[in-house]
């Protein structure tokens, strides 16, 4: 330190001194300020009012400054003088050398003790040590690979064995008689679901194949094909077809109707037909009967009620759905269309929130032009999927706002759910 640091007393005058001399600059600002306030036209009872503010601000911050100034002193009586401090630096740096020297001290006899007592006869028996331990963990590994042995000859009997097979052959064909009743079952709901297109398009891919395989038994018997035996086998790829397609067609005229009847002798009635009739009334009384083309009961959809209506009629039915008080079909569930090869159909699944029914509404568009009304006016949650519909089957529903692909890229050529659709790239 180069000088002695000013006492109690001394500080404390000097903050006094301070304290007295910033009070009288205010003092001398006020009243500059009060002079420049009467020269302006300020009056005197104005200037004494903003005096005594200034002068209670004055002593009020004043008196926040000694209360700070006691308690610094405080903090520094408390604390000790700058001496005090000084030595019990040096008290703790002594210590510190003293243990630091201990420790030392008590290392280097460490040492010392480990470098009398590390001689060779210790090392010689560390070594035997080790090397008895290493020998046990050697027998001891061995005997447990000869107990390992001598459990898995004494286990892998023929008894055995033979159990074993017998399990995975009975595991196998129960395996094999589970698949075979899932085929049964596939085949009788695929015979059961099996309408006429489905039976003109299996006809259709037979007759294809029966003669793709012909052409190809001419092409091995004869070596090589002239341009008059391809113009034959064409012929007969047509006849053929056309032969399949008639037999199809006649016998699924012939089997559907009476699996219809069969089938509906079999079902009890369904407990929505109220609906489906309710529903029927509902459009005759505010359309027209003429409106609906077909009702009928979907088995095969939990029993919805479905409604077919005609082309014409079809945004009306929409529309009488979605805003009769007794009907308020509020939710568009699901929409998509279906090709049929003949014709395309639109479903459209409704559901009323407000009175907890459910139907569906459809109808059939004419393939060559594919045309049918939007129903996104009514219900916004058909935006997406007529979209879906047009992108993929090429249908067009007129008034939709934004008719664009959904899926496919703009410059995508063809709809890829239509059952005559071709890839234009036949490469990707």
């Amino acid at each position: 330190m180069s000088g002695k640091q000013p006492s109690l007393e001394e500080q404390k005058k000097a903050a006094a001194l301070k304290a007295k001399e910033q009070a009288k600059e205010k003092l001398e600002a006020m009243k500059k300020e009060k002079a420049a306030k009467s020269e302006s036209g300020g009056t005197e009872e104005d200037a004494l009012a903003l005096a005594k503010k200034k002068a209670a601000a004055a002593a009020k911050a004043k008196a926040q400054a000694l209360a700070k100034q006691k308690e610094k002193t405080a903090e520094s009586e408390s604390e000790g003088t700058e001496e005090d401090a000084l030595a019990l630096a040096k008290k703790k740096a002594a210590a510190a050398a003293k243990a630091k020297a201990q420790a030392f001290a008590k290392q280097k006899e460490k040492t010392a003790e480990s470098e009398s007592e590390g001689t060779e006869e210790d090392a010689l028996a560390l070594a035997k040590k080790k090397a008895a331990a290493a020998a046990k963990a050697k027998a001891q590994a061995l005997a447990k690979q000869k107990e390992k042995a001598a459990e898995s000859e004494s286990e892998g009997t023929e008894e055995d064995a033979l159990a074993l097979a017998k399990k995975k052959a009975a595991a196998a064909a129960k395996a094999k008689a589970q698949a075979l009743a899932k085929q049964k079952e596939k085949t009788a709901e695929s015979e059961s679901e099996g309408t006429e297109e489905d039976a003109l398009a299996l006809a259709k891919k037979k007759a294809a194949a029966a003669a793709k395989a012909k052409a190809l038994a001419k092409q091995k018997s004869d070596g090589t094909t002239s341009t008059s035996d391809d113009k034959d086998s064409e012929k007969a790829k047509a006849i053929a077809a056309a032969k399949a397609k008639a037999a199809a067609a006649a016998k699924a005229r012939a089997s559907v109707p009476k699996k219809e009847e069969e089938h509906q002798q079999e079902l009890p009635p369904s407990p929505h037909q109220p609906l489906l009739d309710q529903y029927v009334e509902f459009i005759s009384k505010h359309l027209t009967p003429t409106a609906i083309e077909d009702s009928y009961i979907n088995r095969l959809s939990k029993d919805v009620p479905t409604i077919v209506a005609k082309l014409d009629a079809y945004y009306e039915v929409a529309q009488l759905f979605k805003t009769h008080e007794e009907l308020k079909f509020d939710y568009v569930s699901e929409l998509h269309g279906t090709d049929f090869s003949t014709h395309f159909e639109v479903y459209v699944y409704l559901y009323s929130y407000t009175h907890k029914k459910p139907v569906a509404l459809k109808v059939k568009v004419d393939r060559e032009r594919p045309e049918v009304p939007s129903l996104q006016p009514l219900w916004p949650g058909a935006d997406w999927p007529e979209r879906e519909a047009y992108d993929l089957l090429g249908i067009t529903f007129i008034g939709h706002p934004n008719l664009k692909r959904i899926m496919m890229p703009d410059d995508w050529v063809g709809y890829p759910l239509r059952k005559d659709y071709e890839p234009f790239d036949v490469e990707v």
